[in-house]
This record gives C-alpha cells, sequence and structure tokens, in this order.
C-alpha cells in the first residue's frame, strides 16, 4: 500500500503535542459504539508510518468461535502526504476463514473488495486514494497433520483517505463503523439495522496514542 516512508519526527512527538484534530480523530472512535459481536480494543500502532498514529484490533465472535478478525490504524501527518492526497490515511488488516464453496468462487477477491468500498458508500463517506490487496489462501495438511481438513482463508489489507471535516479531522466514528460492517460482512453475519440497540462502548484509555 502506498504509505509513507518511516519518520523519525514521530519519536519526538509526545501526547500532549498532538495536535487538535489528531485527537479529535482519535476521541470520536473511542467514543464510537459497535454491535455486540465485534470486541474491540487499543492496541500498539505501527511506529514509524506516520508522526502520530492510533491503532484497533477487533475481532468478531459468536459464543467462543472467532469468526474474523482485524486492524484498523489512523495515521496523521499534519504536513500532508502527497500519496495520501491529505492529512490522514486509514490502514485496515481484515482476515477470515472460508467455507469451501466460497473459496472456490473465482470472483472472491473482487467481491471483498466491494464489500469494502460497499461499506464506505453505504454510510455515505467521502474517500479517495483507495489502495489494498485481496489475498485468498488455501492450506492442506499432510503426515501426522493429514486428518485436518484442508482450510481456506482470506485477507483484505487496504488504506484509503478519508474526507477531512470541519476542524481538519475525519468522521472517524463512521469510518469504524463502515470498518466494522466489513468485518461483519467477512464474518459472515447479517447487516445490523439501524435502530439496533444491542451496542458495546470501546474500551476507554487515557488519551490519544501519539508518536
Amino acid at each position: 500500500m502506498d504509505e509513507p516512508k518511516e519518520s523519525e519526527e514521530g519519536a519526538r512527538h509526545g501526547e500532549a503535542a498532538a495536535p487538535p484534530p489528531f485527537r479529535a480523530a482519535v476521541e470520536a472512535l473511542r467514543a464510537a459504539r459497535l454491535r455486540p459481536q465485534i470486541v474491540m480494543e487499543p492496541t500498539r500502532p505501527p511506529q514509524r508510518l506516520a508522526p502520530y498514529a492510533y491503532a484497533l484490533e477487533a475481532t468478531v465472535v459468536d459464543g467462543d468461535q472467532d469468526l474474523a478478525d482485524g486492524r484498523l490504524v489512523l495515521l496523521h501527518d499534519p504536513a500532508g502526504h502527497d500519496a495520501w492526497r491529505g492529512t490522514f490515511r486509514l490502514v485496515t488488516l481484515v482476515r477470515a476463514e472460508l467455507e469451501p464453496e466460497m473459496a472456490a468462487d473465482p470472483l472472491l477477491p473482487e467481491v471483498c473488495w466491494s464489500w469494502l468500498t460497499g461499506a464506505l458508500q453505504a454510510r455515505g463517506l467521502t474517500y479517495g486514494e483507495p489502495s489494498g490487496t485481496v489475498t485468498r489462501a488455501s492450506s492442506h495438511y499432510f503426515g501426522g497433520l493429514a486428518t485436518r481438513p484442508s482450510a481456506s482463508q482470506i485477507e483484505i489489507r487496504a488504506s484509503w483517505t478519508p474526507r477531512e471535516g470541519l476542524g481538519g479531522a475525519p468522521d472517524t466514528a463512521a469510518h469504524l463503523a463502515s470498518w466494522c460492517d466489513l468485518l461483519a460482512q467477512v464474518a459472515g453475519l447479517p447487516p445490523a439495522g439501524p435502530g439496533d440497540a444491542s451496542v458495546v462502548t470501546l474500551p476507554q484509555r487515557r488519551g490519544p496514542q501519539s508518536r
């Protein structure tokens, strides 16, 4: 993906120095509410992709079974970045096991990419410079593992530039909701209704993560 080169500038930024647009974007992520099947928590962000970064990890669960997992990273460079065409960038990784019938579909990569763009469009979000890959992998077991059934996995890696709103911060809560829609779709969950009150709040932590 078209992310910036490693930045040494980030090491000089403490949390107190984070610019207001980044702090607002992170607070919106922390205040977002999710459907109960998605368990999410903050995680350590990449250290050298941008001067400021914040990351979340999520797992889609059904009882004691994990259906899909992913990571969403918010990057911010106040100086902007040519490849981004903006000062913010969202980067994601989504993974899920596949049913054999779905894994055999030759159009699967195109379909998975359309799930991402469709999730953003469904919430009316404006974004630019989308980039990414969809990888389908299969595992076959032999010898002492021969009794295990073959397994297939889909992996979506993508990034896009969210449109910046008033005050310079993008609507990260809406982008997070779209990303959760993608996670749910990859996991095979039905769409959440707009009036669904069965939601949980993201775990809170002290202040935004910055570099």
